[in-house]
């Protein structure tokens, strides 16, 4: 089908939005111009949205400040209430949203399923942890005086977020800001901006004040600028790279905002003798290629122990050669096209540092255009290329080791924490691993670790902060403290 028969598959058309909203408007680029969002498997035009100007991405800016106050005061039950009526909202446009997702970045549409899901897992939590936002009363040291500690908004927020989950890594960061009592402006990728704008017009339809939320659409350079240097906004959270992400930070310090940093991220996957087969198949499976291998905590480094490497290699290579590479709108599909060529590019120049290397290729190969198929590499050398770099696509390689220190050494060699996974049957070496690994999650015998109801974050170069439970509401508050004398 052609583009517009492709564009057509939204059936409600006003999540189909070709403008920036800002202080409860769509609007166009003051100067006209605009971006293009592609669709990645056809390379055809989705549609275009304006790139906004400096004046008017500070008009949201101050929007987000003049709603702000109201915005506060409103009742955290009440809060949660509208995020409750957002959560309706989504589900009620699951189909259309996850086909959005397909549209704009290109995965498989049983994985922008469960992206809804999960993006609204995080409106869910927050819904319910608006009232819990709880104080505290200290016991006074000397008669007559009465201290406490209250949890306030910290205020004006920004989020930037990424291309590969476009829906989810913006609810993860808008529904406890608001959930907080916080405002926010958030600033889309401009590959992967319509699923923004799409939560922009459910959060409208929930009854989201103007200016609490909006988001902007244009330069990165200009938006991000503006952001770190405005002494309006008080929070920024961003996920992405660590190279950028250093940036934001410094360019935040001189009006010592309060951050959150999702960064790079650089995943071992360890299996281990003892391993149940199967079990490692599944996870690495899961945690290799889930999101067509675009995933920051995607298991880039694959060691397996030698007395189950030959088992391992034999059943993984099945599984990765059953995989089908095609039309993310087509529901058999496993894996969609890569964003764009420098990525299948990025994934060609790994797979040909670990063939030269000594690696053989078992399944797949080099990808052309934006087409990668699943690719699998084994008795790849512990220094390549894909062991020191994120490749952010569907290779995996597999890496032999012998004992137990061997794995620990190769896991913590690396600059990046982010998330890591252990396969054992063994307590002792689940328990060792867990505790030995550098990094902020650990997945034990299995690849999907992400939920909203658990703490999200790394250590080292891949990020500061959580995201998700009450760990990720506290990222929006400040706590106060108050000494009430004279009683």
């Amino acid at each position: 089908m052609d583009q517009s028969q492709r564009n057509a598959v939204i059936a409600y058309k006003p999540l189909l939005r070709a403008a920036a909203y800002v202080d409860g408007q769509w609007v166009d680029g003051a100067a006209g111009r605009t971006i293009e969002v592609t669709d990645p498997f056809t390379g055809g035009l989705i549609t275009t949205i304006p790139a906004l100007e400096q004046a008017q991405v500070q008009a949201a800016i101050d929007a987000a400040a003049r709603a702000f106050p109201a915005w506060a005061r409103t009742p955290a039950r009440e809060r949660g209430k509208i995020l409750r009526r957002l959560l309706d909202l989504i589900m009620a446009h699951r189909d259309d949203l996850a086909r959005l997702i397909t549209l704009e970045n290109g995965k498989p549409l049983k994985e922008a399923y469960g992206e809804v899901d999960y993006g609204a897992g995080f409106v869910e939590v927050y819904a319910e942890e608006a009232p819990r936002a709880l104080g505290e009363i200290i016991p006074a040291p000397v008669p007559g005086r009465k201290l406490y500690a209250e949890r306030e908004p910290v205020g004006v927020s920004v989020a930037i977020t990424p291309w590969n989950f476009p829906l989810a890594m913006l609810t993860r960061k808008f529904a406890p800001a608001l959930a907080a009592g916080c405002t926010m402006v958030a600033k889309p990728a401009s590959q992967t901006p319509l699923a923004a704008l799409a939560l922009a017009q459910l959060a409208e339809e929930a009854g989201v004040p103007p200016g609490v939320f909006s988001v902007v659409t244009g330069s990165a350079g200009m938006i991000g600028d503006l952001f770190t240097s405005s002494p309006i906004v008080r929070k920024l959270s961003f996920t992405g790279s660590t190279e950028v992400g250093v940036k934001l930070m410094a360019a935040c310090a001189p009006t010592v905002k309060r951050l959150s940093m999702e960064l790079g991220g650089n995943a071992p996957m360890l299996i281990f003798d003892d391993a149940d087969l199967a079990t490692a198949v599944d996870a690495a499976m899961i945690a290799k290629f889930r999101n067509c291998g675009q995933s920051c905590i995607a298991a880039n480094r694959i060691y397996v122990q030698r007395g189950i490497y030959d088992a391992f290699v034999e059943s993984f290579a099945q599984r990765v050669a059953a995989m089908k590479l095609g039309d993310g709108l087509e529901e058999d599909t496993d894996i969609g096209p890569l964003i764009d060529a420098p990525a299948v590019a990025k994934v060609n120049e790994h797979l040909e540092d670990a063939l030269s290397g000594g690696g053989r290729l078992l399944v797949g190969g080099k990808g052309e255009g934006r087409m990668q198929p699943p690719t699998l590499v084994v008795d790849v050398a512990p220094g390549a290329l894909l062991t020191r770099e994120e490749t952010f696509g569907p290779l995996a390689g597999l890496v032999a080791f012998d004992a137990y220190e061997d794995a620990i050494r190769l896991a913590n060699d690396t600059p990046f924490g982010l998330a890591s996974y252990v396969c054992s049957t063994s307590p002792t070496t689940i328990a060792h691993a867990g505790r030995d690994i550098e990094s902020g999650m650990v997945g034990v015998n299995t690849g999907l670790i992400s939920t909203p109801y658990a703490p999200f974050g790394g250590v080292k170069l891949s990020g500061i902060g959580k995201e998700g439970s009450s760990h990720g509401l506290d990222e929006y508050l400040n706590i106060k403290y108050v000494c009430h004398a004279g009683l």
